[in-house]
């Protein structure tokens, strides 16, 4: 049973049936599904959540497809780790990181969108899928219509990291690189949907494949025993991802599924592409439109789609946003494989950076309960890495050879 009741413009309110729609034609304000909350409220529980298979979709009656979904079966439900060694040395006392750097199957939160956008396409006709991507989503909307046996066409900056381009064209998709950085690729996409009849999911799919990122927060409040976080640190590209959480803790607290939803959301850039907290830091809610240049080329989209609603989510919650540079984004990095094991990409390095500079400036405490959003895996992004670890060392065959390689190693 689907409890959606349509699309309505985040601005004016006017209402909108269901349709592959994004953008109101009186006020040109986003469109966001409309659910009927009376009727989610009626049959959804704790208790039925919970006894549902460990996935995003034990939280179905909350996104937005009408019918089963065709993809995405085995999607989310990633751990929520606390991170002893990370904590301590951040001078913190209750930090957990949420790792969808592990999701399945292209190893970052966009599979949660894309499984929902995909099986929205599907439900509208299309036989046909596309996107605009910095990498993540381009290696998401290939698997998902590989496994759909639906046609994708691709459109990426020409300059992106190797490991995505691969990890996109494995699935045997269409895949055009764009001489130009992300916004210039997303203007052209949005002139061949309009001339297509394809599915570009982060367009005219947009409303629907959005609330797939709901799913990353109903877990963590799940995950926590039912509560929200003190804190929650999210890396920002269009905003979207912020928006959502902000949106899956209102919406629990709204069900009664929980009894409050006091979470401060800070928003996480790279100094190289920082439109938002640059408005944030500037106390405005005017995104000035920046030309990226950051080695975190999965969040660098200089003209956010949902920038102003990235800034006043931080606003109603009463988070904060920062910045952190090329180098700092590399220790964070490194700082988190060598205390807890997890090797992220450039994204994840953001969000452990900025979290070290707030917990440095007094926003967050030690005693808070803090998550740190991992959105994706290090191993798409190894380029920003590869001259910052070092080399292996190289010996003989021979204990000899080793003992001298061993003594060297403990001199220095």
């Amino acid at each position: 049973m689907s409890f959606v009741k349509g699309l309505q413009c985040r601005e004016c309110k006017r209402e909108y049936p269901k349709d592959p729609v994004h953008v109101c034609e009186f006020c040109f304000g986003p469109l966001e599904v409309n659910y009927d909350y009376e009727g989610i409220q009626k049959v959804l529980t704790r208790k039925k959540i919970e006894s549902r298979p460990p996935n995003m979709w034990r939280y179905k009656e909350l996104l937005p497809i009408d019918e089963d979904p065709i993809v995405g079966l085995y999607v989310g439900w990633t751990p929520l780790i606390k991170v002893k060694n990370l904590a301590k040395a951040l001078g913190m006392n209750n930090l957990y990181i949420k790792n969808d750097a592990v999701n399945h199957p292209t190893l970052s939160f966009k599979d949660r969108v894309v499984c929902v956008a995909v099986s929205k396409a599907r439900e509208f006709g299309y036989d046909t899928v596309g996107c605009a991507s910095t990498g993540n989503l381009a290696n998401s909307v290939a698997a998902h219509a590989a496994e759909a046996g639906m046609k994708s066409y691709i459109f990426i900056p020409a300059d992106l990291e190797r490991g995505k381009v691969l990890g996109t064209l494995i699935y045997g998709t269409n895949l055009v690189g764009v001489h130009g950085n992300y916004d210039e690729v997303n203007r052209l996409c949005s002139e061949i949907g309009a001339k297509y009849h394809w599915a570009f999911v982060n367009i005219n799919i947009r409303p629907y494949y959005g609330d797939g990122s709901k799913s990353f927060g109903y877990e963590i409040v799940e995950q926590l025993g039912w509560r929200t976080p003190d804190n929650v640190v999210v890396p920002v590209a269009g905003s979207s991802l912020i928006t959502k959480i902000h949106k899956s803790f209102k919406e629990f607290k709204d069900l009664g599924l929980i009894e409050k939803a006091d979470c401060k959301i800070f928003a996480a850039q790279a100094t190289g592409c920082a439109p938002v907290t640059t408005a944030i830091k500037n106390r405005t809610d005017v995104i000035r439109p920046v030309k990226p240049n950051t080695i975190a080329k999965s969040i660098a989209i200089g003209n956010p789609a949902d920038g102003y609603y990235g800034v006043k989510t931080v606003s109603e919650t009463g988070g904060w946003g920062e910045d952190v540079t090329d180098d700092e984004i590399i220790d964070g990095m490194k700082l988190l494989a060598q205390t807890e094991g997890v090797f992220t990409e450039t994204a994840g390095g953001v969000t452990v950076a900025v979290t070290r500079k707030l917990i440095q400036q007094g926003r967050i405490k030690p005693d808070e309960l803090t998550v740190i959003s991992i959105t994706g895996n290090g191993l798409k992004t190894r380029e920003a890495i590869e001259k910052s670890v070092g080399e292996a060392g190289i010996i003989e065959p021979t204990l000899a050879a080793f003992e001298a390689f061993f003594s060297n190693l403990k001199n220095h």
